[in-house]
């Protein structure tokens, strides 16, 4: 249970929760929380709301600030314990909060997203109350935003799962109450689930849940406070990677019986206008740099770790200079499931450097996707990786033999 509570309007009954999963974030913890009234109010007048800021024992006034905002919405707040940190944390709670106030729907927003509207509110909840399990936000993006989606989750969870989530760890989301039951059970709660992992475990325990999943098209952009795309690399790429390899054990049974992805429903067609998102830069110089080094610091590992076939190609992509590079997707379908395999067996001790090992690699993959669609417009760059993910499907066998 939470560490900490206040319920000034002792609700222990509600049909929907709004969410906001907090850190600090007194800047933008009003913003949202204005947003999301107004959202509750005009969308679902006639459903019994509360608002939950479920939060990391912020000390710079996010608690004040959540209370203090304008609002007909009655207000929980919870909390960790001051030494617990992580978004995970933060959601675990929440579940437990869902659970006892027998909340059929529920909705996540992030505190950080400046463009938030009461529209986003009725996009991820209205699904919900048409049937639908779980729901992930389809907003407009640059093709060189979230490259860790774009080139590595999407393309490998549809694999596995057999579902086109396009952004299935995307922070914000609609889920029916029930399935808290399945997110508290779950055999995998890792350090990195209590961190950057939550998104995608989520996401994961909802797809094996068997559940009506459903995107919604936003039809905006997210539009987060400034940040460096890379400065958070090193610690999120292990944790999403690795909750997805932790997760492929505990599912194996299932992805192994999957053999092609189908299309998931789409809401929200009827959005008019569609902004167009800012542009990401990408230094390619960098990246390439970055992908170099790896040869340095992790060849003898790649080559105990990765089919025959596979460092040769490497030694031949190396060769081929920053003008030139070109990274096949086939090649990097297999070395994700050789990692996988590897990630499998590895003692835990060992698992943490095998992750480091794969990150000069993803780079790679990185680059060669900017150099492919330097000249395509969002729309064919998407094209682009829908035929990777393709890719992926299609080289499957080759996971399900290493698997075994």
């Amino acid at each position: 249970m939470a560490f900490y509570e206040e319920n000034p309007g002792g609700i222990t009954r509600a049909d929907m929760v709004l969410a906001i999963p907090t850190f600090n974030e007194v800047e933008g913890i009003g913003r949202t929380t204005m947003q999301a009234a107004k959202g509750l109010a005009e969308h679902f007048g006639n459903l019994q709301s509360v608002i939950v800021n479920c939060d990391n024992h912020s000390t710079d006034g996010t608690r004040e600030a959540f209370f203090s905002t304008p609002s007909e919405m009655p207000k929980i707040y919870i909390s960790t314990s001051p030494e617990q940190q992580g978004k995970g944390n933060n959601l675990r709670n929440l579940f437990e909060k869902v659970r006892e106030l027998e909340a059929r729907i529920v909705v996540v927003l992030e505190a950080d997203t400046r463009n938030v509207a009461p529209s986003w509110i009725r996009k991820l909840g209205e699904p919900i109350l048409k049937g639908s399990g779980y729901v992930c936000p389809l907003y407009v993006r640059h093709k060189y935003e979230a490259t860790l989606t774009s080139s590595l989750v999407y393309p490998l969870m549809r694999c596995l799962y057999g579902r086109r989530v396009r952004q299935p760890n995307v922070g914000d989301f609609g889920f029916k109450g029930d399935l808290v039951e399945a997110f508290l059970k779950s055999s995998v709660w890792t350090d990195s689930v209590q961190h950057f992992g939550v998104d995608v475990w989520m996401t994961t325990i909802a797809l094996n849940a068997r559940l009506p999943i459903c995107q919604s098209l936003i039809g905006a952009p997210k539009v987060h406070r400034m940040k460096d795309p890379y400065a958070h690399l090193p610690v999120l790429f292990p944790q999403v990677i690795s909750t997805i390899f932790e997760l492929m054990m505990v599912y194996s049974d299932f992805w192994r019986q999957v053999k092609w992805s189908k299309p998931t429903l789409l809401f929200g067609t009827d959005t008019h206008e569609v902004e167009t998102p800012v542009p990401a830069e990408v230094n390619v110089a960098l990246l390439h740099d970055y992908f170099l080094q790896g040869f340095d610091k992790y060849h003898g590992m790649w080559q105990d770790v990765y089919d025959q076939t596979v460092c040769p190609k490497l030694e031949e992509i190396r060769g081929l200079g920053l003008q030139h590079f070109s990274f096949p997707t086939q090649t990097w379908a297999k070395i994700l499931f050789d990692m996988a395999k590897a990630y499998a067996q590895a003692e835990e001790s060992k698992r943490a450097i095998l992750l480091d090992s794969l990150l000069p690699l993803y780079l790679g993959k990185v680059l060669s996707f900017v150099k492919k669609t330097e000249r395509m417009s969002i729309q064919q760059a998407e094209e682009y990786v829908e035929n990777e993910c393709t890719t992926f499907e299609e080289t499957k066998p080759y996971l399900l033999k290493v698997w075994e």
